[in-house]
Formats: C-alpha cells, structure tokens, sequence
C-alpha cells in the first residue's frame, strides 16, 4: 500500500471535497479519484459514498479515517526518530491547543521556540480538552494544551492556575459581587461554552451537586462571543480566567463551589510516554514549562491565584538517546 493513498484519503475527508482537496494537494481531481479507488479495493471497504457530485465518508470510512491519522502519525514519528538518530535539527511537532489558549498564549510560546529550533515545522491543531486528549492518545498530536484531569496512561505537567468565572454587565443585579455560587445563577440565563470543554464540566459538576439547573441561552466554541453577549446584558457568561477579558463595560467574579472552594483546577500539559516524543518535543515542553511560570494566562486575577496548586507534578519526559 502506498503511505500517499492514505495521506490523501485524510485529506480528502478533511476538505470534504474533492476538488478541493485535489487543489490543496496540487494533483488533478481524476488522479486522485483513482488513488481513492486503489485505496477502497486494497482495504475492500467502500471509504467515501458518492451522490451525484458529492462525496460524503461512508460508515466504513469513518472507521478508517481515524486509524488512518494514527497511521500517518505513527509514519511521521518515525521518520523523526530516524531524524533525531541522524543528528538532524527539524522535524515536525504537533500541538493541539484550545481556542481560549491559542489567543492568549501561544503566540509568545511560539515566538520564543521558534527562536531555538527554526527548522522545526509546528503544526497546530484546535479543539476542546476531551478532543485533544484523545488526539495525544491515538497519536494524531504529540502535546495537548490545556488539560485540567488526566487519565492512565497519559502523563502531564502543570502549567498555571485556572478559575472559572461568571463574567456579566456592570449594570446585573450581581456586578459588585466578587464571588458566586451556581445556585446564585439559578435564573440568570447563561451563555456557555460546548460540552467537550472542561471548564463547561467543572460548572456543570457543581450546578449537579447544587442541585440547580440555570437555563442556557447559548453554548459557544467562542469565549469571546459569550463575553460580547454578557457585556449587552444579555446573560452571564461562564468562562475560563485564560480568556482576554479586555472589554470595557463587565464584572467578573469568581465561582466557588458547595465548600466555598474555588471552582477551578491547575492546567496541565499532556503527552503519551507510549508515544516516541522528539527532542524538539521535549524542548517545547521545557519551554512552555518555564514561560508558564512567570507569564500564565489570568496571571493578572486574584481570583485566579486563590486556585490552590496540587502538592506533586510529573516529571517532564527523560531525554531519548
């Protein structure tokens, strides 16, 4: 089988076109309906259904397409294992990140990798924490970031404190407090971001020990969208301290849980140690580490500081040979 047939059957099903997807990889459309065809009856499954012009992933190629990203994955971490053996400085690294952490951080961690490994081509990827967990474990990424629980066998490293917070206009009845429960939510509508995030699973752990069940008026993949909203009066937005909370015209308090604890936890980032991590890899995460320490996301809020930091860390993955 050629490796090519499964990078272009990825490619496909990610631009949901053929035609664009032969324009991205600049081939002709019936050179790669022809490699698709090689594909489908090497693997005896049909990978796309074909109606009319259209093409939409069949039940077998959906299966396929996630075994295939791990394939690629895997085909890569090789090619840099024998990068890394040769003395070689590039090499690819693949982070996934959430929205809220790719605005308000990864620009800077960015700017100072790029100064120490120029040859290393970063490729980015976005999703909602439970998403990139998943990708670290079936090696579609090689980092996660932000992730506020981990599970065997994955391990992490902390990075810094997060809050979650209750963000409204100056003129809601409850602006001047600086702390709330969820059960002083109760009739507020909120503006909330998807289930995938965990800071949306933290809010909803506590509203379920609470008892309370506020309505929602809009779940969101943008942070930013929810606080625009809040801002107009129009709900309380429930977001992370990583997002910019640069508007004029809002409150922000700080939710607690049924114990007066700070309703949070201590973001991590995640990789596979079943997974080859390349030297580059380890040098961002090194990196990441040590800027966190001094430049986090919320760094500014008290509110965010008051986030107790758990008593033991993993050790950042050792040195390959």
């Amino acid at each position: 089988m050629d490796l090519s047939w499964v990078a272009h059957f990825v490619a496909i099903a990610e631009a949901g076109s053929m035609a664009l997807a032969a324009r991205r990889l600049h081939v002709s459309q019936p050179a790669l309906s022809r490699q698709i065809r090689e594909l489908e009856r090497f693997l005896g499954v049909q990978l796309f259904d074909r109606i009319g012009r259209r093409i939409a992933l069949a039940a077998d190629g959906r299966e396929m397409l996630a075994r295939s990203r791990r394939l690629l994955a895997e085909a890569e971490s090789l090619r840099e294992r024998g990068v890394a053996l040769g003395g070689g400085k590039g090499g690819v690294l693949r982070v996934g990140a959430t929205p809220q952490f790719l605005e308000a951080a990864m620009p800077q961690v960015l700017t100072l990798y790029r100064r120490r490994h120029p040859k290393v081509e970063i490729r980015l990827f976005e999703g909602g924490g439970d998403r990139l967990l998943y990708m670290v474990e079936h090696g579609e990424i090689h980092l996660a970031i932000p992730a506020l629980k981990v599970a065997e066998p994955l391990r992490s490293a902390l990075l810094y404190p997060l809050r979650v917070l209750a963000v409204m206009s100056r003129q809601h009845p409850l602006a001047s407090r600086r702390v709330l429960t969820v059960s002083d939510l109760q009739k507020d509508r909120l503006l909330i971001l998807g289930p995938e995030f965990q800071t949306r699973q933290l809010f909803e752990a506590a509203c379920s020990a609470a008892r309370a069940e506020p309505p929602v008026l809009l779940e969101s993949q943008s942070p930013q969208s929810l606080i625009a909203l809040a801002a107009a009066g129009h709900g309380v937005a429930i977001v992370p301290s990583v997002v910019r909370l640069s508007r004029t015209g809002i409150s922000v308090a700080g939710l607690v849980d049924g114990t007066r604890r700070p309703l949070g936890g201590w973001v991590r980032v995640v990789w596979d140690p079943r997974r080859y991590l390349p030297p580059h890899g380890e040098s961002f995460l090194t990196i990441l580490v040590e800027h966190m320490r001094h430049s986090y996301p919320g760094h500014h809020l008290k509110l965010t500081r008051e986030v107790r930091r758990p008593g033991a860390t993993d050790a950042l993955p050792a040195r390959h040979g």
